[in-house]
């Protein structure tokens, strides 16, 4: 308990150093009252009459700035307002990001998983190495980067600024494309090595493996039936009302704790102490990038398979397994639920039947496991 208290301790005060040494942008442009237009207004002397970006009034004109005049008759009364919030919040978000860290994350992503998939391919990842590599992507993917952009980021803020505006950002769906890539070339792979708030949970469970905490592996049907109801909610949330009902709880704001209310220091709190008697639980129970990677992870290159014919169906790996996920794996008797490819298997596997490659997996023989329990 003293370790993970330790480790929750210095993610939150190189978190709030790290914060504040990069000084993320929070002003925003936004309307006041109503629009002043007239027909024959150009962009840019709407902008200067509304004192808008000249941007979002050349964007909301569909012409470049000073460029022909706006003059169309058949607008309807609250289209072209309509189109300056879209073009708003789209400039907003943009204005908001600081590119050059994002362009640094995402190549210190690339380089952190292509190190850490030789060495999970050779069982190399085990014990204290394993829990190396995932402090080293908690410190360097959410203290030293910042929460933003995260995978989770990529379904849940999209889902969140269409519904509320309308507007679509090109680039959280660039993002989105490279993550769930991520996860179709090795088994969501970005949520097992690379995403900064899993690999905290994470970590937090092998902490919690070494004290007297009693763990628990609950039902996939139970965890995941919970984190379709949370994605429906965010859905309907988002479309319905606007509004996003995760932020107020996002837990990622372990990475940014400026930015954490006393309801959502309370939230985290609960997720991160149930990280260590339950494996990555809101991974399992909440995350919608959770959801929508553990579909894609049906149609992943490298995955964890077995070997049937050198396998003495001893069940070591379903027991090292800290999800019912190798279980289901190994006997193929049920929907095979998140894998995270943390490699607890490969290392329990007496006679070396499990692997990460890309082999097909197959289907256990007739009657391998008829003496145990499902």
């Amino acid at each position: 308990m003293g370790g993970a208290a330790a480790l929750v301790a210095v993610v939150l005060a190189g978190s709030l150093l790290s914060s504040r040494l990069w000084g993320d942008k929070t002003e925003k442009a936004a309307m006041s009252g109503p629009l002043v237009y007239s027909p024959g207004m150009t962009a840019a002397q709407f902008a200067q009459a509304n004192d808008l970006p000249r941007e979002v009034a050349a964007a909301s004109f569909a012409n470049r700035v000073g460029g022909f005049p706006f003059e169309r008759q058949d607008l309807p009364p609250d289209g072209l307002r309509a189109s300056v919030e879209r073009e708003l919040a789209l400039y907003n978000e943009h204005a908001s990001k600081n590119w050059i860290k994002i362009a640094v994350k995402f190549a210190m992503w690339a380089a952190f998983l292509m190190i850490v998939f030789p060495l999970l391919r050779r069982g190399a990842l085990t014990g204290a190495p394993r829990n190396a590599a995932y402090l080293a992507a908690a410190l360097l993917f959410g203290v030293a980067l910042g929460s933003d952009p995260s995978p989770m980021g990529t379904v849940k803020d999209a889902i969140v600024m269409y519904g509320d505006t309308g507007a679509l950002f090109p680039p959280r769906f660039i993002a989105l494309a490279v993550f769930l890539l991520f996860v179709v070339l090795a088994n969501k792979f970005i949520c097992s090595w690379g995403c900064q708030l899993g690999v905290l949970q994470d970590l937090l469970f092998r902490l919690g493996r070494g004290s007297e905490l009693r763990q628990y592996k609950p039902s996939f049907r139970a965890t995941n039936t919970v984190r379709v109801l949370v994605f429906i909610a965010i859905l309907f949330s988002a479309l319905l009302f606007g509004t996003d009902i995760i932020e107020p709880v996002d837990p990622f704001k372990i990475y940014n704790p400026l930015a954490l209310s006393v309801f959502g220091g309370l939230f985290l709190t609960a997720v991160l102490a149930a990280s260590l008697v339950v494996y990555r639980p809101w991974c399992h129970l909440a995350c919608p990038f959770g959801l929508v990677g553990w579909l894609f992870e049906k149609i992943s290159v490298y995955r964890i398979t077995v070997n049937y014919s050198v396998c003495v169906a001893c069940g070591a790996c379903e027991r090292a397994c800290p999800s019912t996920v190798m279980g289901a794996i190994l006997k193929r008797d049920r929907v095979i639920p998140d894998c995270f490819s943390c490699g607890d298997c490969l290392a329990a596997c007496p006679s070396k039947a499990v692997s990460f490659c890309a082999e097909k997996r197959e289907k256990p023989p007739a009657g391998k496991f008829a003496g145990q329990n499902k």
